[in-house]
């Protein structure tokens, strides 16, 4: 087991790609806090990892509210005594351009995505340090690089994630390695929510899984695999860097 021993909190951890990450996690042996706004399929996917012999808690909040990270960390110290990795993963879309977006959409898109991230890391990055070593994995997308039509506040904020993943690993290293994945189209709630700034929904995510080149779209599984190796010691010398993982999506 790859993360036996090692305890670790997982946001947007009630479906998919955060799900995916906590089964995968819990698999390798890993203690988890579950973090999630959907308190029934939170609960539930405790009972789920627990009924697999695993140790898991759901603790459940908007991360995109201080306190509720403060909480996240100060549960993975009560119930497991020592926190060694972060996996972010709670996303908002905030559909609209600058100018059709509303102020309330965009400061909770970026509260999600962004902000979030650095409450809770600003609180895990201390007690990590005290296991001597730590890391952290962002979820970002593939929208820090790409464009796409009514997509200001989402594209923005996983841009800015990037700069942050190389701010914190400059500023944690060699203790904390800080890493990022940007994922292109993943079989998910967010995809179907994504495709509706477009007139026809289903028609644009069928093309855009023909665009990639392995011709379907990401499952959560392929988005675990690469966490689990990221959050390894068999990475113990990756840190600061953002990998695509989009079945080639962007080499088009």
């Amino acid at each position: 087991m790859r993360l036996k021993g090692k305890t670790a909190i997982v946001t947007g951890a009630t479906s998919g790609m955060g799900k995916g990450i906590a089964e995968r996690f819990a698999k390798e042996g890993a203690s988890l806090i579950l973090s999630g706004r959907d308190v029934p399929r939170g609960q539930e996917l405790e009972k789920q990892l627990k009924q697999n012999d695993g140790r898991a808690v759901f603790v459940p909040g908007d991360v995109s509210e201080m306190a509720v990270n403060q909480k996240l960390v100060e549960e993975a110290i009560h119930h497991f005594g020592r926190l060694d990795i972060v996996s972010t993963n709670a996303g908002k879309l905030g559909l609209g351009s600058v100018t059709e977006i509303s102020v309330d959409d965009w400061n909770e898109t970026i509260g999600t995505n962004l902000n979030a991230v650095f409450y809770l890391c600003r609180y895990a990055i201390p007690e990590m340090q005290k296991c001597g070593k730590g890391m952290v994995l962002i979820n970002s997308s593939i929208a820090a690089f790409k464009s796409f039509p009514n997509h200001a506040a989402y594209c923005a904020s996983k841009a800015a994630l990037i700069a942050l993943v190389k701010e914190m690993a400059l500023d944690y290293g060699p203790t904390i390695r800080v890493n990022a994945m940007c994922p292109g189209p993943v079989d998910t709630p967010l995809i179907w929510d994504s495709a509706k700034a477009f007139e026809n929904p289903e028609t644009i995510v069928q093309q855009t899984a023909n665009n990639t080149l392995m011709k379907r779209l990401g499952k959560p599984e392929d988005i675990a695999s690469l966490a689990l190796f990221l959050v390894s010691d068999e990475a113990s010398w990756i840190t600061g860097s953002a990998f695509t993982i989009d079945g080639g999506i962007l080499t088009k």
